[in-house]
């Protein structure tokens, strides 16, 4: 049988924990000195390829694998962006093996041309020409999966000349046609800049960036400009991080702190209203409880009270149902006999946040509701257009990066609340239909 590479069980027991995912691993040694920078399709996978007979290695990687004392590794969303961020690390850092392993061969670079209205281009040289440069990526077919990303959200112009009239490219939506002046220089200069700041790995000031531009973008009412950077945020979030595949406390920590809770909110409730121009009305509650959904505590209401289309009588009747009457948590009155109050012995528990989908005007509805029945319960709204969280009595929204664990949370709890409303409403209606075609339209 072939001789094993000899590893520490540190670092057999670091490989098998690895995830399956992509990403990137580097490579130290005993001095905590950067050995090699690697993407991966599997970070578990490649990383035990490496760990093999060194008569399977060629000679400069057996030299570099008995040299490893220390993995670290970090995930990606993508291949891709595991390759964009493979080439920057090692341009900030150049691994002593990822140097001694490059041949004669002209790896792919990226460039931003030093033109009136840059262009992103592939290149094989560099040139002294004032152009940005980054990378070389030794995987070319990754790289230009990751060009075809980066054009779509960062639409620069891809022509050598400008045309008479906005091209195709400015049809499908992956350029703002400058060539007509569709767009200024000092806004396509700040796209630029932009594309600069993601191929350098500064996401985090990026995103922070773009969404502070979509605000004022919105508060100027320069509605498409605002939609643009929304979108651009949600890409680029989608390929910067995953989308949470879990809840945990970590989560209501941050929304308390986010919305200065006076204490963790354990117990959260969410209302959405649900209708076709007032047809077949219908409100929902849904539950959360330490991040995770209690059902046994959903509660849909037919609206019974509001004629025609208004959503906001409709949230205050569904809020006065839910905290009054058989499902509110009054006491019984109290037992003289035994000296103390009784144990409820009916409705549910008062929630630590309430959650109402919509901005401004359903978290007032609610709120005006909550009044009337003396309650002081911390609420929120969270609008869809721009998933912005209101606040009673705040001028301005809080508005969360989309990587926020918070803003992963209430969203995840707004979309089961409209899913709960949009079942319940489906049902009445074709219950409705039927009724209507059994007694000729009645």
């Amino acid at each position: 049988m072939a001789e094993q590479t000899p590893t520490p069980l540190a670092l057999r027991e670091r490989i098998a924990g690895l995830p399956d995912q992509p990403g990137v691993y580097l490579f130290y040694d005993e001095g905590r000195q950067l050995l090699y920078v690697g993407k991966a399709l599997s970070l578990r996978k490649r990383v035990a390829s490496y760990f093999r007979a060194p008569r399977q290695l060629a000679p400069r990687m057996a030299q570099m694998v008995g040299k490893i004392r220390a993995i670290d590794v970090r995930t990606t969303a993508s291949e891709a962006e595991a390759l964009l961020l493979e080439a920057q690390l090692i341009k900030q850092q150049r691994p002593r093996f990822n140097v001694l392993f490059r041949d004669d061969k002209a790896y792919p670079l990226l460039k931003i041309a030093n033109e009136p209205f840059p262009r992103l281009l592939v290149v094989r040289r560099r040139a002294d020409d004032g152009g940005k440069y980054f990378g070389p990526y030794p995987d070319a077919g990754l790289m230009h999966e990751a060009v075809r990303f980066l054009r779509r959200v960062f639409p620069l112009r891809t022509c050598r000349t400008f045309p008479a009239t906005p091209c195709l490219e400015y049809h499908l939506g992956q350029c703002l046609a400058p060539c007509v002046r569709y767009i200024d220089a000092a806004r396509y200069q700040h796209i630029v800049e932009d594309l600069a700041a993601f191929l350098e790995g500064k996401r985090d000031r990026l995103l922070n960036d773009l969404s502070r531009r979509m605000q004022q973008a919105s508060r100027d009412r320069r509605f498409e400009e605002a939609a643009r950077l929304r979108d651009q945020i949600q890409a680029l979030t989608s390929v910067i991080v995953a989308k949470a595949k879990s809840l945990s406390a970590g989560p209501l920590e941050q929304l308390q702190a986010a919305l200065k809770l006076p204490r963790l909110p354990r117990r959260i409730e969410a209302f959405d209203i649900s209708h076709v121009f007032g047809e077949a009305a219908v409100g929902s509650m849904v539950v959360f409880t330490d991040g995770k959904p209690h059902k046994a505590h959903y509660r849909r209401f037919k609206i019974a009270t509001v004629d025609g289309i208004d959503d906001y009588r409709m949230m205050r009747e569904v809020i006065r149902r839910r905290y009054s009457g058989t499902l509110s948590t009054a006491l019984p009155s109290f037992d003289s006999r035994s000296g103390r109050h009784p144990e409820r012995s009916r409705g549910m528990p008062l929630p630590d946040l309430i959650l109402v989908d919509g901005g401004k005007g359903q978290l007032a509805a609610a709120c005006e509701e909550l009044a009337a029945l003396r309650l002081s319960i911390p609420s929120m709204g969270l609008a869809k257009r721009f998933e912005h969280i209101f606040l009673p009595g705040a001028s301005v929204p809080i508005v969360l990066l989309p990587t926020s664990p918070v803003l992963h949370l209430v969203q995840h709890i707004r979309d089961e609340a409209h899913r709960f409303a949009i079942t319940y409403h489906r049902t009445l209606r074709r219950n409705q239909l039927k009724t209507r075609r059994t007694t000729g339209g009645r």
